[in-house]
């Protein structure tokens, strides 16, 4: 295989091939955050707040959209597969740059190996046709496959299970209108699950929905490192940014909706699987059936994503002599694939690990890095305040602008660290921002020592 860039080639400045279409952009930030956090996590949310759970949902939406767009800002001006690592090192250095790009990157490979164990459990249940390992390790097979056959197929790949998974939303928004409506065989509950009060747990059952659904919108910053390698980047990330803000409205505040009107609150059934629960109560247990293969597709999705983004980014720090130069190069379809190898690697691990102790050892290693997506979002966050300030102080044209800057930036910065702080006061939150920041300091310290060594060019984004 030939790992040289031949002159003739189209790609971009860190040799990666523009290769992914604006659609396949598109359709993954829409599909991005659809996945476990919407299909089953959304049922604790409503637990913990009740119907008040949509202001939860509101709060976190709009963090995630401001940020969003202060990426797609950023994207435009310079896409780069480092995304969010990268404009850390711009605005802040090479150590943080470090340790922004590698504690993503832990994460990123945790998660894929978490993702290609839950979906083999799920489908191991449902068709039990091969023990759990066997689902695990095809599904690894498949999707690295994919992500080494080149960005033009994965993209094709990403499109169509997002596609499936918004259709399926599309189809419950429906479903769950006729059902209020009574339009389906069970009769409709009116407004009677709400009557008795929308905020049953008051301010501090708001507050305990807001941690649970602020990290149900982890995956949607993958789109800034994809942005890398799609056509016209600049007109391809304003056009994913804008559709965050009615995604979040329509799937996941509508989805919500329905469930808190559909049920009373406090059904041990919206808890478990609140799809499901909507969809049996509507008459249409059929459709209820078939959610679990939806969750396995939205898992897989989801693991194809993150195979993705983990790879760029090993890619990207390897080109900024972060990692070891040689496992940055390319092959002849333009793919990191030392890149793809590196961060496959755990969960190839976890395939053995299914016969053993996979979840405990997972749920231990996930409640290391659960916070990432904080960490993820406020080096974003300060990297753009420092970014702007300096291209409006040069006179540099911007072809995306984040909205009322500084100022909805800065409030953008407070809420989420609103967010963290109500965080140290939930036990499992705390201990999961605590280890993440410990793990964050180490890389950061390793970052000191590794990019004292290299030349700042290197380091500098």
């Amino acid at each position: 295989m030939n790992d040289q860039i031949s002159s003739g080639d189209d790609r971009t400045s860190s040799g990666l091939r523009p290769a992914m279409r604006p659609r396949h952009l598109v359709m993954m930030s829409l599909g991005s955050a659809i996945g476990a956090g919407l299909f089953v996590g959304s049922g604790a949310g409503i637990a913990a707040a009740g119907p008040a759970v949509l202001v939860s949902y509101a709060i976190a939406g709009l963090i995630v959209i401001a940020v969003m767009r202060m990426l797609g800002e950023m994207v435009a001006a310079d896409p780069n597969p480092g995304a969010f690592s990268y404009y850390a090192g711009k605005a802040l250095g090479p150590s943080t740059a470090f340790a922004v790009g590698w504690l993503w990157w832990i994460t990123l490979c945790l998660v894929v190996a978490a993702e290609a164990t839950a979906a083999a459990q799920i489908l191991a249940g449902i068709v039990p046709l091969f023990p759990q390992w066997i689902y695990a390790l095809v599904f690894m097979v498949v999707f690295t496959w994919i992500n080494l056959w080149g960005v033009k197929n994965f993209g094709e790949f990403e499109f169509w299970f997002s596609f499936i998974k918004v259709a399926f939303v599309v189809l419950f928004l429906i479903l769950g209108v006729a059902f209020l409506l009574g339009w389906t065989p069970a009769d409709s509950p009116g407004l009677t699950h709400v009557a008795s009060g929308l905020m049953p747990n008051g301010i501090s059952g708001i507050a305990a929905g807001l941690l649970v659904v602020v990290f149900a919108f982890g995956g949607i910053e993958i789109v800034a490192v994809a942005a890398a390698e799609t056509a016209q980047p600049e007109k391809s990330i304003a056009t994913a940014t804008r559709t965050i803000v009615w995604r979040i409205l329509l799937f996941y505040m509508g989805s919500v909706g329905i469930m808190v009107l559909a049920l009373p609150w406090d059904d041990p059934d919206l808890l478990q699987s609140p799809f499901v629960a909507v969809l049996n109560t509507a008459g249409l247990p059929v459709l209820g059936a078939i959610i679990g293969f939806i969750i396995v597709a939205a898992l897989l999705s989801s693991l194809n994503a993150n195979m993705y983004g983990a790879s760029r980014m090993y890619f990207s720090l390897a080109q900024r002599g972060m990692a070891p130069q040689r496992t940055g190069r390319l092959n002849d379809r333009a793919v990191p694939a030392a890149g793809v190898w590196m961060s496959v690697a755990f969960g190839f691990v976890a395939v053995l690990l299914n016969y053993l102790w996979a979840e405990a050892v997972l749920g231990m290693l996930l409640n290391l890095v659960g916070s990432t997506l904080i960490a993820t979002w406020l080096a974003a966050i300060i990297s753009h305040l420092i970014l702007r300030t300096r291209a409006e102080r040069a006179g540099q044209h911007l072809p995306l602008k984040m909205w009322l800057f500084p100022y909805l930036s800065w409030a953008t910065l407070a809420a989420l660290v609103a967010v963290i702080v109500l965080g140290f006061t939930v036990p499992d939150v705390r201990s999961q921002l605590l280890a993440t920041l410990g793990l964050y300091v180490a890389l950061f310290i390793a970052g000191r020592i590794v990019t004292a060594r290299i030349a700042p060019r290197h380091t500098a984004g």
